[in-house]
């Protein structure tokens, strides 16, 4: 399966898999078509959508804020949007960080 980013107006868009309780938080790979990352953080009371969010965030050039989980709160399976308006200068670099851990 290919690792895909959606384009989106307000944003990118890009699949994970969440490994939670995991010895430190990092990117570790594909997953089929997901990025997956590793979180320290258990799946209880949304601590680990909130890790998710904070890592993602602390790796790119944008807020946390601006980092969201916009489907499969409850799982392992989630999509996440990294908010940045279309024509904005940071857009390609985050797409370019973003493809760098898929391909190494």
């Amino acid at each position: 399966m290919t690792f895909i980013i959606q384009e989106k107006p307000d944003g990118l868009i890009f699949k994970i898999r969440v490994q939670p309780r995991s010895s430190k938080n990092r990117i570790a790979g594909l997953h089929g078509d997901a990025l997956k990352l590793n979180i320290t953080a258990p799946p209880v009371d949304n601590a680990a959508n909130k890790a998710c969010s904070a890592f993602l965030a602390s790796l790119l050039p944008v807020p946390k804020s601006a980092v969201q989980i916009v489907s499969g709160h409850t799982g392992r399976n989630k999509q996440v949007l990294i908010g940045c308006p279309e024509r904005s200068p940071e857009r390609e670099t985050i797409r370019k960080l973003i493809r760098s851990w898929v391909d190494g």
